[in-house]
């Protein structure tokens, strides 16, 4: 009579990207296309090296401000870093964290 939906479990990767992990992927491909390390980036940006690691491993969402502050250090603007990401989200479908 009813339809069971099945749910991912919490130990499935998601199917789509977060956006979260398109900004972390952007900062760490121009970080890494700079040649720099984390702690220089992190250095200029005025966060901690574990903070920008996460950011690029799509752990964290940086703040607005945390964001400018990144994009700065990477002599970008953060308008550059977003229409980067969303650039890579227009490959497939996008999940938005809250």
């Amino acid at each position: 009579m009813s339809e069971v939906i099945r749910f991912p479990s919490r130990h499935t990767t998601l199917a789509e990207p977060l956006w979260r992990e398109a900004v972390g992927d952007t900062v760490r491909q121009e970080r890494l296309d700079r040649g720099e390390r984390i702690i220089d980036v992190a250095e200029r940006a005025g966060i901690a090296p574990q903070y920008l690691s996460e950011i690029e491993r799509g752990r964290k969402d940086p703040s607005s401000e945390v964001h400018s502050a990144v994009a700065g250090a990477l002599d970008l603007g953060a308008g550059e870093v977003t229409r980067r990401a969303a650039t890579q989200m227009s490959r497939g479908p996008v999940c938005l964290a809250a």
